[in-house]
């Protein structure tokens, strides 16, 4: 069990937790929720034991096993992915390395003369780790990371080498493979594709230890919690049920809180009237004074806090033709790895297709023709065949690349402003605060912004002036709920065509009336969008085995 009783703690000048507690009994899976900044991670270090509350205490039951996957993930190289993530295996990793070590100690002749002593302590370790399944270990790791999308070459090759993403993925991996008693994880589904996430899920759910976790996924944290604890104005609130059940009771308790706030207030107010109008009269004086002193007895109903609403209108676009991207015979591959063969496809206008497919299928080289074919140099162009965008055709394409061409030194209110320079303040300012920078936000450095930051500037760009065709890889990638609930409503007004790539299950089943998939055996087409294709498939990524 893991308890935090009545924390405080202040970062600088910010405090986070007032006398804040809460619970997580073994078998529970809770998920952590709360605005950026609020201390979600500060929460997580607490319980590591890698931070310390200013009062009050963080309980851990005595040898209880705590893995924590955090954003930071450290420095990795020298050694196989699958020797990184065995590694992590707690009190396994430890048995294996001193295993080599009297290995090593009994093939080496100047240590003959203590040969009985290192054989009898090498029969003790073999046999704790025999017990432990430490055989197996490799497997078990190998199948974790197989999990999350590693192919054979990518397990046994340097793990330096591979990109921040996939370094993520070995931390988890680490964890999950380390079955500890508690897990904290810290955004697990950030790096993943829909394949992994769903396996991930699979996995959680199956684990019998303690959960507690954030997410930005809606529809991965709706499958495993239970429960929900809230980090609101420095106290933690639990709400039983999952993240759906949570806002619903967040709506009604503040519904109710404003309706006691309101009857409060008009109560006050007749008694305020009442003393104001009698208080000069001796003959009532005695019900004034006995009115003064019961409203100063009276506890104030605080009026509920209103979490900033993010909400974003589109000017309509102009129309483009019937025609919008067609596709015929194309050929591309990269190397020796074949992509596409003899590929036609054709997307209408206001048709919103979403791409489904294993890594390596082709989702982003499909985004990347589309783009090429509008501006070689935003994307790329086929070996064979042809791509073309139809007439009256003004693409907005969103790529991870987006965010790098962002100028550092410009702020986010002088990024918007060269982009728009016909655009009054204000509009600007208001066109800053849907996409999340609000006061004094619009004066950061775009070099200092945070991955969601550099994503909810790009997004406020392309979709200000809007484009009839939106290309978007993977939109909400860093972005948190509030943003992305934004942005599902914002996209389900939007009167163009949208061509887009997700992992997100929420923004797939809102947003798509069409599915490509692309799979081994060639590209499916599928009308309706993607809770049909669910329905019709029986799973919900391409690759995975049909529910049952």
């Amino acid at each position: 069990m893991i308890r935090l009783d009545n924390i405080s703690k202040q970062n600088g000048h910010q405090i986070l937790f007032i006398d804040a507690s809460m619970v997580l009994q073994k078998g529970e899976k809770v998920g952590l929720v709360g605005p950026n900044g609020a201390g979600k991670t500060t929460i997580f270090r607490m319980i590591a034991g890698q931070e310390q509350p200013d009062d009050g205490r963080v309980l851990v039951d005595a040898g209880m096993t705590i893995g924590y996957f955090s954003q930071d993930v450290g420095e990795m190289s020298g050694q196989s992915a699958v020797a990184a993530v065995m590694d992590g295996a707690g009190p396994l990793s430890a048995l294996a390395l001193e295993m080599a070590a009297l290995e090593a100690a009994m093939a080496d002749p100047e240590q003959a003369d203590e040969m009985e002593a290192l054989i009898t302590r090498y029969g003790e370790v073999q046999g704790r780790f025999e017990e432990l399944g430490g055989y197996a270990l490799e497997d078990r790791a190998r199948e974790v990371l197989a999990g999350l999308s590693f192919t054979e070459e990518r397990m046994d090759g340097d793990v330096g080498l591979l990109s921040g993403g996939w370094k993520m993925r070995v931390a988890l991996a680490r964890i999950l493979l380390m079955q500890p008693d508690g897990m904290l994880l810290d955004e697990p589904s950030n790096h993943l594709d829909l394949e992994s996430i769903i396996w991930l899920e699979d996995f959680l759910k199956r684990y019998d230890g303690a959960l507690l976790m954030t997410s930005h996924d809606r529809e991965f944290m709706n499958r495993i919690v239970g429960k929900v604890v809230e980090i609101d104005g420095g106290s933690l609130t639990s709400y039983a049920g999952n993240y759906d059940f949570y806002e619903q009771q967040r709506a009604l308790t503040e519904k109710q809180r404003q309706a006691q706030f309101e009857r409060q207030q008009a109560m006050l107010a007749k008694e305020i009237e009442f003393i104001e109008r009698f208080k000069a009269r001796a003959s009532h004086a005695a019900q004034v004074q006995s009115r003064v002193k019961k409203l100063d007895k009276i506890e104030r109903v605080e009026p509920p806090r209103r979490r900033q609403s993010l909400r974003f209108e589109f000017r309509s676009p102009p129309r483009s033709g019937d025609d919008v991207v067609s596709f015929k015979n194309v050929h591309k591959a990269y190397g020796s790895h074949t992509i596409y063969t003899d590929f036609d496809f054709h997307l209408g206008r206001k048709e919103r297709w979403c791409i489904l497919g294993a890594n390596g299928a082709g989702k982003s080289t499909l985004l990347k023709l589309v783009a090429g074919a509008a501006d070689p140099d935003l994307g790329t162009t086929p070996d064979k065949g042809t791509v073309t965008v139809g007439a009256s055709v003004r693409m907005g394409y969103f790529a991870q690349h987006s965010m790098d061409l962002l100028d550092g030194n410009d702020t986010v209110f002088e990024s918007l402003d060269a982009s728009f320079p016909q655009a009054g303040q204000g509009t600007l300012r208001t066109l800053a605060g849907c996409f999340g920078f609000s006061g004094d936000d619009v004066e950061k450095p775009c070099r200092v912004l945070s991955g969601g930051e550099k994503a909810r500037l790009v997004m406020a760009k392309m979709l200000y002036d809007p484009p009839n065709f939106l290309v978007l890889d993977e939109p909400t990638n860093h972005l948190d709920m509030a943003t992305k609930e934004m942005l599902v409503a914002a996209l389900a007004e939007f009167e163009g065509t949208m061509l887009f790539v997700s992992h997100d299950r929420h923004f797939l089943a809102q947003l798509s009336n069409r599915v490509l998939e692309l799979t081994p055996d060639g590209a499916h087409q599928y009308g309706g969008g993607y809770t049909e294709y669910v329905a019709r498939t029986g799973h919900e990524a391409p690759g995975l085995h049909p529910a049952g």
